[in-house]
């Protein structure tokens, strides 16, 4: 379809089994693959970045079999050998998850490699991690615009054991980074310039190192040391957690819509850093219970604005700007300079549709201000093929008036069933 219209909505109530983490999924992928031994993953997000990650792999010689249960996966690792296939290109969509960490990884291996991608990809920055890759002796040129994919890899020269990265545009640099330097056979420091954004996600990957037997000793967030010694094993099997981010829409849709609205999946006992965004909308003056492995939201009265840093959670804060549509006040998100250089530049793209609404916006190199007008307006939102951006505007419907949804398929990215879901549960 090229559009979809919700029509005005009222009341939220139910539960969503949310699909497995894309954050999770893919760096589970390659840390199976690398490992030594079969690993069983079970809940792999099946969607558009997880099945570049996995056509990347097939394609670089690596076996992983579908098992008989729906989204279980046994992936046969290569016990930190470089891959069978030494040539090879490689188309990764727009998933950051998959061309970081891969590129990385192959780097480190060496073999000639071209890794490509959709256009908007070929406009996110990737230049940090490429430079820090060349400290370890990595041949890495530009087929296009320097500092941006496309990626043409070569074999490893070898080189020092430092790599410095800066840590103020992605954490997927710094992940990046954690991943490859096991391989590496030799004892590796990785360093931090300046402030790292998105603590959370770096976490996530030290705990999925963990659970495949690399421990990462690290000082702060400045500086990250692995042992000539680390090598991956594979854990047997492992479960991906529910993705937290997609949990956002739901639990805003109970704020606003009533409830309770019950995400399965996530909970108090997740790896995730978006588990926080429920605080945040509890902030705001939300109901949320939650047990180990569920969160339910329910409206709790009048919705207050927040001001509030979302550096931790850049991805569900996206959600908190259009909750700021049914807010008393002012909403203020700040330090989300990493909305700029993501599937679209959504700081431009969330104030420009907002606009729409009748929303009074002002944004800045790293904060949004979102002040709601006193009634919705009737809008067609674009999406800029940005996932977030469709999902986040469903909330829009709530406001008493139609809502069309330009390219709704763009959801396909994280969450293919997410519109389905939403009209079993928005009434």
């Amino acid at each position: 379809m090229d559009f979809l219209d919700l029509a005005p909505a009222t009341h939220a109530a139910g539960t969503v089994r949310l699909p497995g983490s894309k954050s999770i999924s893919n760096r589970t992928l390659l840390l199976a693959a690398l490992a030594d031994g079969a690993t069983d993953i079970n809940d792999l997000l099946d969607a558009d970045d997880t099945r570049v990650m996995r056509a990347a792999l097939a394609k670089l010689g690596v076996r992983i079999d579908a098992l008989a249960a729906e989204d279980c996966f046994r992936v046969h690792g290569l016990a930190g050998a470089p891959f069978p296939v030494r040539e090879a290109d490689l188309f990764l969509g727009n998933a950051g998850t998959a061309i970081r960490p891969l590129a990385a990884a192959l780097a480190v291996l060496g073999g000639h490699y071209r890794l490509t991608g959709v256009p908007r990809m070929h406009e996110r920055p990737i230049g940090d991690l490429v430079e820090a890759l060349r400290g370890w002796g990595a041949r890495i040129a530009y087929d296009g615009n320097a500092g941006y994919p496309p990626l043409a890899i070569g074999e490893c020269a070898g080189g020092g054991d430092v790599a410095r990265v800066k840590g103020s545009v992605s954490s997927q640099f710094l992940s990046a980074l954690l991943l490859a330097a096991p391989l590496r056979r030799r004892d590796t420091v990785i360093e931090v310039e300046g402030e790292l954004i998105s603590k959370p996600y770096v976490e996530l990957t030290l705990g999925l190192m963990r659970t495949f037997g690399v421990e990462v000793a690290r000082e702060g967030w400045q500086r990250f040391r692995t042992a000539e010694s680390a090598r991956y094993l594979s854990p047997g099997s492992i479960a991906v957690e529910g993705d937290a981010s997609s949990a956002s829409y739901f639990l805003a849709a109970g704020a606003i819509g009533g409830g309770p609205v019950r995400v399965v999946g996530v909970g108090a006992g997740s790896a995730q850093g978006d588990v926080r965004f429920a605080e945040a909308l509890e902030r705001m003056g939300a109901t949320i219970r939650h047990g180990y492995n569920w969160i339910e939201a329910a409206r709790g009265g009048e919705l207050v604005a927040l001001d509030a840093d979302m550096n931790h959670i850049p991805d569900a804060a996206m959600t908190l700007a259009t909750v700021a549509l049914f807010a008393k006040g002012t909403t203020t998100l700040r330090n989300i300079a990493s909305w700029r250089v993501k599937e679209t530049d959504r700081i431009a793209a969330m104030a420009a549709e907002l606009a729409k609404l009748g929303a009074t916006v002002e944004q800045g190199a790293d904060y949004i201000r979102i002040t709601p007008p006193a009634q919705l307006r009737a809008a067609t939102i674009d999406t800029y093929d940005d996932h977030r951006m469709a999902m986040s505007f469903a909330l829009a419907s709530f406001g008493g008036v139609a809502i069309r949804i330009n390219d709704p398929k763009c959801v396909d990215k994280t969450f293919p069933r997410f519109f389905d879901e939403w009209r079993a549960l928005v009434k």
